[in-house]
């Protein structure tokens, strides 16, 4: 079963991620920030990885810049989900498409099958 990595601060939007991921068919795990999704990343390797802005410790650009310099997880691909963003920005600064949320289930849904080569 394709694993998913879910990177989210806020518990609940956190974990009703991953009962979304979960009934679409993917195993999840879960981090509140970038420092736990590397912890998360060194014990199981997902297809795809969500990817929150704005958390505490370690935020979503300064993940996506670590993750980028580390070959063993460099090519992982990764979707930022996020309430407050600016799309070019993100782009330019972290090389990531970006959802808003609330994100509709079935947009990332299908954004997470493309990811993981599931069409």
């Amino acid at each position: 079963m394709p694993s998913v990595l879910v990177v989210e601060d806020d518990p609940d939007v956190r974990e009703f991620m991953q009962l979304l991921l979960e009934s679409g068919g993917y195993s999840t795990s879960g981090a509140a920030n970038g420092v736990e999704a590397f912890e998360r990343l060194r014990e199981e390797r997902p297809c795809a990885i969500l990817l929150d802005i704005q958390m505490p410790v370690m935020d979503g650009y300064q993940f996506r810049a670590r993750q980028l310099r580390e070959p063993q997880f460099a090519d992982i691909p990764v979707l930022c989900v996020s309430a407050i963003f600016d799309p070019a920005e993100v782009m330019q600064r972290a090389g990531m498409h970006c959802l808003a949320k609330p994100v509709e289930f079935e947009t990332l849904l299908q954004h997470v099958a493309d990811m993981c080569g599931q069409q």
